[in-house]
């Protein structure tokens, strides 16, 4: 089956911070005073909010009644650290443009709406592909199948004629792989290990040279 529709993940396949995750929010934290908490706690309580429309009930759930945090300053702070660290990948703003002119082209990211929506401004891509998907919009985040369903019938697309790019092994490659959707996993030194589920493993800073010749052979 010929590749009609190519999508994305976002963070960590397409886009990076230039000063890692878990700095930004130590810094976040402390800015307005709040307890410090690790990034993977942090990360727990964003798997429970990938519907949500802003970071607010994350932090929320990270802070209990009596630490008196404020969830919304907390919420600002980070993600105002998190856009103004954020950066394309090597070539792959580039990548988006020649691939738009032969594929339906798609992105589906976990994470709440405001979060999200506000990444793909500061990167000044909303309107970079043929279909944005946030899992806050959706009933479901990835690696759920309906969110690949929504995918999908977005684009146009059947799962056979479409492949989906994503660096997480559970999220993007597994979740895809199980909706019936060919997965390319984007792989970089600190990430998972290779999923052989993947229809193909590039590595992140060869994604613009990889990936037109992985979708071109398929």
């Amino acid at each position: 089956m010929d590749t009609v529709g190519v999508a994305f993940d976002l963070d960590d396949t397409l886009a990076v911070t230039r000063v890692d995750r878990a700095t930004l929010l130590t810094e976040a934290l402390g800015e307005v005073g709040a307890p410090q908490r690790s990034r993977e706690a942090y990360l727990q309580a964003h798997a429970e909010h990938l519907t949500a429309r802003s970071r607010k009930p994350v932090f929320e759930r990270l802070f209990n009644d009596a630490e008196n945090v404020d969830a919304a300053a907390v919420t600002r702070a980070y993600r105002d650290r998190v856009n103004a660290a954020l950066e394309p990948v090597p070539g792959a703003e580039s990548t988006l443009t020649a691939l738009r002119d032969r594929y339906r082209l798609g992105l589906l990211t976990n994470g709440p709406v405001v979060a999200q929506r506000s990444k793909l401004d500061a990167l000044g891509w909303a309107d970079a592909f043929d279909v944005t998907l946030v899992t806050g919009e959706l009933a479901a985040g990835k690696p759920d199948p309906a969110a690949f369903e929504s995918l999908l019938a977005e684009l146009g697309t059947d799962a056979d004629e479409t492949v989906f790019v994503g660096n997480d092994v559970t999220a993007d490659i597994q979740g895809a792989v199980t909706a019936g959707i060919d997965a390319v996993q984007v792989c970089y030194p600190s990430g998972p290990p290779h999923d052989p589920n993947a229809l193909a493993h590039i590595e992140r800073d060869e994604l613009a040279a990889g990936l037109p010749t992985v979708l071109a052979n398929r």
